[in-house]
């Protein structure tokens, strides 16, 4: 019998791995990602995960609008991030700059997001393993995204990551700043885990 998968997905398209254009009409808003050419399919994220996503989102978007430095962007939405195969992840929030906005005609696709964010911000679930983050950072990286931002709510720390070799850990005690990427962005750690 075949899945739910395999019904919808056309039989042409298993053989190289599903494309991006493809996810977009298998998921239809449902919880996935596309990690080269694979569906993989996840639970919605928990109420602190959810929580913790929002204290973050707040000042960076606060921040963005304020400074007119793009737009940000939160839900999990897509961005593709490698072809052939296709991946498309879905960081908790997300920035993408004028400049990079401008690169596609000023506006968000209807699809997903041709290119990484300039910042990707993740937040750990329990039941993420430190393979899977290193994974992700190192594809944001690849995929043209300038820092990568991990959030820890266990530990209350935020992994700042400016490269996939340089990361700052950064504690209640510390601030959050935005440096290249978000120009004039400050917030206290102890803030986003109030």
């Amino acid at each position: 019998m075949a899945t739910v998968l395999e019904q919808e997905i056309a039989p042409e398209a298993k053989i190289g791995g599903v494309t991006a254009d493809e996810f977009f009409e298998i998921a239809r808003g449902r919880r996935a990602e596309l990690i080269r050419g694979e569906v993989v399919w996840m639970a919605p994220a928990g109420g602190e995960h959810g929580f913790y996503a929002n204290e973050i989102n707040f000042p960076i978007s606060a921040h963005v609008r304020s400074e007119k430095l793009g737009i940000v962007c939160t839900a999990e939405t897509g961005f593709t991030i490698a072809h052939n195969p296709s991946t498309v992840r879905a960081p908790d929030v997300a920035f993408v700059s004028n400049e990079k906005l401008q690169s596609i005609g000023g506006k968000p696709p209807k699809k997903f997001w041709p290119f990484a964010p300039d910042l990707a911000v993740e937040v750990v679930s329990p039941g993420d393993t430190a393979e899977e983050i290193e994974t992700k950072v190192q594809e944001w990286f690849d995929g043209g995204a300038r820092e990568v931002w991990v959030a820890y709510p266990r530990t209350r720390t935020i992994h700042l990551h400016r490269s996939v070799s340089e990361v700052v850990v950064l504690h209640e005690s510390d601030t959050l700043t935005g440096g290249n990427v978000l120009p004039g962005f400050e917030c206290p750690v102890a803030e986003i885990f109030a």
